[in-house]
């Protein structure tokens, strides 16, 4: 899926360009493999096992648009070390943890396919495309043969993709952000009222606008929750949203979002971001904890999204996949729907009292 607006907002999430060490591991060590490089060396090998006609039924078997395991088609156990090879290196170039899952799968490329596959028609295997404007890639036939596609309309001849398991990125990614902005955080008591406290429960959430290729597989949707906490520092709270799926869709999570008594004041921002399996989450909590070290409590509140478009260098203003949108002043008596700042979503939020056992 993809959703676009604002774009600027998120150069400030997804900076690449420091090295700084977070955890005993650089930014620039995890960015050694592109997510592109890693996934096109599986579809190359991978086509090369398709000319072995055992290996052909099980795909034919299989069908699989609903992404699979790679290794459900490695039926002769020959691609073992090149799929571990690749799991590693996307664990790396997504900054998650050595050994934390296997994140590579395959899918066909639309559900029109499965015909034309269990009809015997020749499949191609090929990488998913990171780029959602792109306009040709590279698929392999049996043997390793490359071939260069449009994506302008959906081949009648079966594409098979090579894409990252972005569910399971996303959980072990959110981990990751929650445990470095933890650690540059100062410790603070959150406020308590006795006996509970108020949070700000989503009831409803909607987005338009959504250009989703047909080459592209599920987005996974995740919000930055933004605020001042009681030292009076900026921190952020990361809130995954799993169940996000589709365009022109509601959704009715009943899902808190805002824990007010980790804020001095009575305002916070969300900001909705997107991992289409090229996120690296490592960089990403990089480039929060350097927004957020320029930030300081002025007595008053400031809006935390408008801060970091501040702070940020004029060159990082391009054009990146990964933002969604952005919703400003949210107060813990908000009970409406309104629309986030650059029309693409629509949320409906009210308060919600967390009681104690």
């Amino acid at each position: 899926m993809r959703i676009t607006s604002l774009r600027a907002v998120a150069v400030a999430f997804v900076l690449a360009s420091s090295t700084v060490t977070i955890s005993g591991t650089t930014a620039a060590a995890a960015n050694s493999n592109t997510i592109s490089g890693i996934t096109d060396g599986l579809a190359r090998a991978l086509a090369g096992e398709l000319t072995d006609h055992t290996v052909r039924d099980t795909l034919t078997k299989l069908a699989p648009v609903t992404p699979v395991d790679v290794r459900a088609l490695d039926v002769r156990g020959r691609l073992g070390a090149v799929i571990d090879k690749a799991n590693a290196d996307l664990l790396a170039a997504k900054g998650l943890p050595a050994g934390a899952a296997r994140l590579s799968e395959v899918r066909l490329g639309s559900p029109t396919m499965v015909n034309a596959l269990r009809q015997g028609v020749t499949p191609l295997v090929a990488a998913t495309p990171n780029d959602d404007n792109a306009k040709t890639f590279v698929a392999y036939a049996p043997g390793g043969k490359a071939e260069t596609l449009p994506t302008a309309t959906v081949p009648r001849q079966p594409v098979l993709f090579v894409d990252v398991d972005v569910k399971t990125a996303t959980r072990l990614g959110l981990a990751v952000i929650d445990r470095e902005t933890a650690r540059h955080r100062k410790a603070a008591p959150a406020l308590t009222a006795q006996g509970g406290y108020w949070a700000t429960q989503l009831t409803s959430i909607r987005f338009k606008d959504v250009e989703e290729p047909w080459f592209k597989g599920a987005a996974e949707i995740f919000a930055v929750v933004g605020g001042f906490d009681l030292n009076g520092d900026a921190r952020t709270d990361i809130v995954d949203m799993p169940y996000l799926d589709d365009e022109n869709t509601t959704y009715y999570p009943n899902q808190l979002v805002i824990h007010w008594n980790r804020y001095k004041y009575n305002a916070a921002d969300i900001v909705f971001m997107e991992d289409d399996g090229d996120t690296n989450y490592l960089q990403l909590a990089q480039a929060l904890i350097a927004a957020l070290a320029y930030l300081t409590d002025t007595g008053a509140y400031q809006p935390l999204v408008n801060a970091i478009l501040q702070a940020m260098p004029g060159s990082w203003w391009t054009d990146d996949p990964d933002f969604v949108d952005a919703c400003y002043t949210l107060t813990q008596q908000a009970n409406d729907t309104r629309t986030c700042a650059g029309a693409n979503g629509t949320v409906s939020v009210r308060p919600f009292w967390v009681s104690e056992l």
